[in-house]
């Protein structure tokens, strides 16, 4: 794999174009703090010339034909931010990084349970998870969970009652409107293991863009898919 710096093959300034007209890109369009070798943009606003870029899609997916074009065109990195994309099973001819979660601190807990999670199995598991009502798409998180500890997708229990949010998994109440709660209980007998994840508020999720955005300018990325999870393991964020 190649991995040499890259920098040389940006321009000065390098754009960091953000597609999507919903929450998640608002807040990334608002809050992204990169440094001053990055220009943050939305699409609608990108210049009409070209060049190679850093596109970060955290859109519904009617775009992401026009995306693609523009990623081939320039060879600029795609980083898809979507759940379920359909982008993720296709091939394309620029680097396109898979990012369901942008949390830092997550995505180590997440390579945890990748490398560590078949040792659990056999023990009574449960996983729940927990997002502000109005999360209607797939708990792509949780999932990957799920699949680490040998759990189907539908053994997943998502909680969305704002009752038993506050109550319950104790989620203040400033934060009902955004945050992440995900729990993992191991039972074996009398014995029990639980794990548990709180993520509040949008800035951790700013945060751990502007990581991966500054680890994708820096890498000479090959024309493939790369799970975000890839980066973690080699220590690149």
């Amino acid at each position: 794999m190649n991995t040499k710096n890259s920098s040389a093959n940006y321009n000065m300034q390098t754009q960091v174009i953000v597609v999507g007209a919903g929450k998640l890109a608002t807040e990334l369009l608002s809050s992204l703090k990169v440094d001053g070798e990055f220009r943050v943009i939305s699409w609608e606003n990108r210049p009409a010339a070209a060049h190679k870029s850093i596109i970060v899609h955290a859109g519904s997916g009617r775009e992401l034909k026009a995306v693609a074009a523009y990623c081939k065109a320039t060879q600029s990195t795609l980083i898809e931010l979507a759940t379920g994309s359909e982008i993720a099973s296709a091939t394309h001819a620029f680097p396109i990084v898979l990012c369901p979660n942008t949390n830092i601190l997550m995505l180590k807990f997440m390579s945890m349970l990748e490398r560590s999670g078949h040792l659990f199995r056999g023990h009574r598991i449960t996983l729940a998870e927990s997002h502000q009502a109005q999360k209607t798409s797939v708990p792509g998180t949780a999932v990957s969970m799920a699949h680490a500890l040998g759990l189907k997708e539908s053994d997943v229990l998502s909680i969305r009652n704002v009752s038993t949010q506050r109550a319950d998994l104790e989620i203040p109440e400033v934060h009902l409107a955004r945050h992440a709660y995900h729990r993992i209980l191991i039972e074996d007998g009398e014995c029990s293991l639980k794990l548990e994840t709180r993520v509040y508020g949008e800035s951790p999720y700013a945060d751990g863009v502007a990581r991966i955005v500054a680890a994708v300018k820096d890498k000479d990325l090959e024309n493939r898919r790369y799970s975000i999870m890839e980066f973690v393991n080699n220590g690149w964020i």
